[in-house]
């Protein structure tokens, strides 16, 4: 046994740190959570100004007994950087006042807002039924389920929500929320991909935010969202906007591009590749299929994200986030001849496949 002496304590207790930082790493989630339960973002929102603790406490009803708690549960919240604290007026800045004041994470949980809201999101993924599954890593590793999920609860991830209607509805919502994003985002950095296009198909594109914010900013392109009867049988179109009931993996309609957001991390290389070669088909050899997914390694700015979200594909699905050597093969494999990747998505990217 090493012997522990001056040189080396210092090494492990940082080593101990480090330890107990990644065991209670999934508080800071939880904690995440209760702010979103309590709304908490929303109350310091509508105050206008900076919220002292008993203002915020008033406004929840906290117990009288536990407005403490808050405050240690407010703390955590600051320093992971969901809130700041202002301090109290001096003399040097009399009109600065003391509170609880939102940052730019916090103003993305805000049900009230104008930009997005973000709470689907985590809600699915604390979600009680997406968590358990890492209850079962262990197990996943040394059977040949296809996913954790399925060694949780006996079927795929898809499967369940087939006949769990609140799970779909969690899983729907979180979708529409990050493709409300997005489809700024890519308008903002990534408008010219579009630009020429007659007609395009969302596959998978679920309730058509995605394609909603396509088809406002070009009048003359006719998007097509497709998607499981169930899931777009009640949804209305507009003017160049349309829902499509289908199947990716059967047959996708034709039209001069298909776009696939957020779609093939979530399938094993061979059903990427069966959902490649009908995107194939569908543009008729002289269009593009336009994805946005991960390109693992892309910037070390984004290392954690893209581990945490490949470990979600394992957990949940039959995926995998890919790496442009990964991703490359997909599209030979494919039929596909060459492809541009676009690196401004933050952790994600928007990459043109040409046949």
């Amino acid at each position: 046994m090493e012997l522990v002496n001056g040189e080396n304590i210092d090494e492990l207790i940082q080593a101990q740190s480090h330890i107990w930082n990644h065991t209670f790493h999934f508080i800071k989630s939880m904690a995440l959570k209760c702010a979103i339960q309590l709304a908490i973002p929303d109350i310091i929102n509508r105050h206008g100004q900076p919220m002292t603790l008993s203002e915020l406490a008033l406004a929840l009803r906290v117990h009288p007994a536990k407005t403490q708690h808050l405050n240690r549960l407010m703390c955590l919240l600051i320093h992971s950087g969901f809130f700041n604290y202002t301090q109290t007026a001096s003399n040097l800045n009399p009109s600065c006042q003391e509170g609880y004041t939102l940052t730019s994470a916090s103003r993305l949980l805000l049900k009230e807002s104008n930009l997005f809201d973000l709470r689907p999101f985590i809600s699915l993924i604390l979600d009680p039924i997406i968590f358990e599954p890492y209850n079962h890593l262990a197990p996943f590793l040394q059977n040949d389920d296809p996913s954790a999920f399925n060694t949780a609860f006996g079927e795929p991830l898809w499967s369940y929500a087939g006949h769990d209607s609140r799970v779909s509805n969690v899983f729907n919502e979180a979708m529409a929320s990050d493709s409300l994003m997005m489809g700024r985002a890519v308008m903002v950095k990534c408008k010219n991909v579009f630009e020429g296009l007659n007609s395009l198909i969302d596959a998978g594109g679920g309730t058509g935010n995605m394609a909603k914010a396509i088809a406002e900013t070009f009048p003359s392109l006719n998007c097509t969202v497709l998607d499981f009867p169930h899931a777009v049988s009640d949804l209305k179109g507009s003017k160049n906007l349309s829902f499509l009931g289908g199947d990716m993996f059967q047959a996708i309609p034709p039209a001069d591009a298909v776009l696939l957001k957020w779609i093939l991390h979530d399938w094993s290389d061979e059903e990427c590749i069966k959902i490649l070669k009908n995107c194939k088909e569908a543009i008729s050899g002289n269009g593009k299929v336009i994805i946005i997914d991960m390109v693992m390694g892309s910037h070390e700015n984004w290392t954690e994200t893209q581990l945490l979200f490949d470990m979600e594909m394992m957990a949940c699905v039959t995926g995998k986030e890919r790496n442009e050597k990964e991703w490359a093969k997909l599209f030979f494999d494919s039929g596909y001849t060459t492809y541009k990747i676009h690196n401004v998505l933050g952790p994600r990217a928007l990459i043109e496949v040409y046949p």
